[in-house]
């Protein structure tokens, strides 16, 4: 037996249409899963979802706003119906505002930083785990994927780290609520990876010097990713919750220069 397969569990990933989302979707269905790709831009959702059913997976797109309630609802029942329970909500879905400071932003990136990265995984969760407990399912599993910018930041990351810290913390208070109900929290944290999230910093001038703070001497790659992914969404990590899995090459305990 294989305690990484996914066979047989519906897996729904936000945020699905590129980046880390895109990837998962890709993982998950090969893994065995039933994967439900959530995101606004539906052409390139459906188009990943037919590029997965090609390779022999099983696969389907929802569009999906994160940031609209009744948007959320209706992806999380579509996830439901599809195989009759969500085994794991893949909260995955975030944007950042930029290369910009405290001072730099207004009230405007605030809001759109927060409630995309926080505010949709903490809504996104509360819905599915009433969906969960509602229902005949035994267990649910969430995955919020954080950042290490959570515990170890640079300047014009801001409001950024803000969210990934608060949906880290996010984590642990849900998973301490939700254990009673047979849910588990836990938490994804990259490292610095090429998405067009961090493609701002690790195309610029500074990319030769920042990589030389990491102790393994490079950015990461998503297939670094798909062995803990896979551990947090299998029932390999059936007794694992509120906890943050780190995956950055050393950098949050490297030395710091001084």
């Amino acid at each position: 037996m294989d305690l990484f397969r996914l066979d047989g569990k519906t897996v729904a990933v936000t945020g699905a249409s590129s980046g880390f989302g895109h990837h998962f979707a890709g993982v998950l269905a090969a893994a065995g899963a039933h994967v439900v790709l959530g995101a606004r831009r539906t052409e390139k959702i459906e188009a990943r979802a037919e590029e997965l059913r090609a390779a022999g997976g099983s696969a389907e797109a929802l569009t999906l706003d994160v940031n609209d309630r009744a948007s959320l609802e209706a992806f999380l029942g579509g996830a439901f119906e599809a195989r009759g329970s969500l085994d794991v909500l893949i909260n995955n879905a975030g944007v950042e505002a930029g290369a910009k400071t405290y001072l730099m932003i207004d009230e405007e990136d605030w809001d759109h930083v927060l409630d995309t990265n926080v505010k949709s995984a903490w809504l996104a969760s509360k819905l599915y785990s009433e969906r969960v407990i509602a229902s005949t399912q035994a267990a649910g599993n969430i995955i919020n994927i954080a950042s290490i910018t959570a515990f170890r930041t640079i300047k014009g990351q801001f409001p950024y780290a803000v969210s990934k810290a608060a949906l880290v913390q996010a984590t642990k208070v849900m998973a301490l609520e939700g254990a009673k109900s047979g849910i588990r929290v836990n938490a994804l944290a990259p490292g610095y990876v090429h998405t067009d999230v961090s493609r701002v910093l690790l195309d610029s001038p500074r990319s030769d010097s920042f990589v030389k703070g990491i102790p393994m001497r490079r950015y990461g790659e998503f297939e670094d990713l798909d062995g803990p992914l896979l551990l947090l969404a299998s029932d390999a990590s059936r007794y694992m919750t509120g906890s943050v899995l780190v995956v950055d090459g050393g950098h949050i305990c490297a030395e710091l220069p001084g």
